[in-house]
């Protein structure tokens, strides 16, 4: 049941498959982006899994003004290195395609909200 939950919100976010991709899906948002970058090497694998249920149901909750990335920073060499992102999981919120907030590691639902409340 956890995996199928996961993935039901994996699937509501943006998840592309290169740097072209992730930069138009960030041109036409209407509304600020979290780019949450994952990493598919071992040790970041699993803080990765547990980030996808936690980014996908606050990209719920936010719903309408926040949309959500899901990219892999090995597909999306280019984003990852403009946004400085050296680490997965990652989280950076985007307005106008600028960094306005970071953080990384496993964080709670609360402390991902944190991150967003001050720049929504």
């Amino acid at each position: 049941m956890d995996h199928q939950v996961r993935s039901l919100h994996v699937k509501r976010m943006h998840q592309p498959r290169e740097d072209a991709e992730f930069d138009f899906i960030l041109k036409m948002s209407g509304v600020p982006v979290l780019a949450y970058f994952i990493g598919t090497w071992p040790k970041a694998v699993e803080p990765c899994k547990t980030m996808d249920l936690v980014v996908g149901a606050v990209a719920d909750e936010y719903a309408g003004r926040l949309m959500a990335i899901r990219a892999d920073i090995a597909r999306c060499p280019a984003a990852t290195k403009r946004y400085g992102v050296t680490g997965a999981p990652s989280y950076v919120l985007l307005r106008d395609g600028e960094a306005v907030a970071r953080g990384t590691g496993i964080l709670s639902s609360g402390e991902l909200r944190e991150l967003l409340e001050g720049h929504l």
